[in-house]
């Protein structure tokens, strides 16, 4: 399988990429798998934390698979835009907290997968870029928006306009990275990372993740609404009782 959900204490699930003959470059298939698998764990009530990683030691993803593309024809394109919007959009819209786990190169689609992640956990090790527009397209996975918003629009535009890649080091300085794994490996500080986001209430956890998603860039009043819908949800639910209940007997809450 080129694509695998692998289980994990603390109700953690980690969608593994498989594709070392192509680096996981995203071809249909691929993408077909990528977005059936996103739409497992997003069924899934037990799953707290979703980690996104590869089983190939040199890439986390290199993009697509312009080896499939090169005897395209353009109804072939929009054909394979369907089942590659389902993919990144099933990153997306997962409505639990996503760490992406980047120990190698992380280019183009690839780049846009783990960006469609909440959190990036990178290895010394990985490289960052969007060449798309020095192949004549321009990034199609979200990234000319997602990497904007991380971002803002200068620093977004110097990397996409010259299709240059990041070290992982200029990653974490710009803020492509959120955690860079200098004294130990990567998967480590990523499972910890899930771990301790998973120890939260997942009630708490996906609401909260709710509102910063939807709210993003909207008029303050109209985030603040989504916040308020977020905040009602939540406190009306079991894991407000237990939460309360569990720091005023001083133990773990039990969500």
């Amino acid at each position: 399988m080129s694509v695998r959900i692998d289980r994990h204490d603390h109700h953690i699930a980690e969608l593994v990429m498989d594709r070392p003959e192509a680096m996981n470059a995203i071809s249909t298939d691929q993408a077909a798998r990528i977005a059936e698998a996103t739409a497992e764990l997003a069924a899934d009530d037990t799953v707290r934390v979703v980690l996104l990683s590869s089983a190939v030691a040199k890439a986390f993803c290199v993009g697509a698979d312009l080896k499939e593309r090169a005897g395209f024809t353009e109804d072939d394109f929009w054909e394979q835009r369907r089942t590659t919007s389902t993919a990144y959009g099933g990153v997306l819209g997962l409505p639990m907290p996503a760490i992406a786990l980047v120990e190698g190169h992380a280019l183009g689609g690839g780049f846009e997968l783990a960006l469609s992640c909440d959190l990036i956990v990178a290895s010394p090790q990985a490289t960052f870029g969007l060449p798309e527009v020095g192949v004549g397209v321009i990034p199609g996975g979200g990234g000319t928006q997602l990497l904007t918003r991380r971002l803002g629009y200068n620093a977004a535009a110097d990397l996409i306009l010259t299709a240059r890649r990041l070290t992982a080091e200029e990653a974490f300085a710009a803020g492509v990275v959120d955690r860079l794994a200098t004294d130990r490996p990567a998967r480590d500080v990523a499972l910890e990372l899930a771990q301790r986001i998973a120890g939260h209430s997942p009630i708490g956890t996906r609401n909260a993740k709710i509102a910063m998603r939807h709210g993003l860039d909207l008029p303050l009043a109209e985030g603040l609404a989504i916040e308020e819908r977020a905040w009602r949800t939540t406190v009306s639910s079991a894991d407000r009782l237990e939460g309360i209940a569990a720091f005023n007997e001083k133990r773990p809450p039990n969500w």
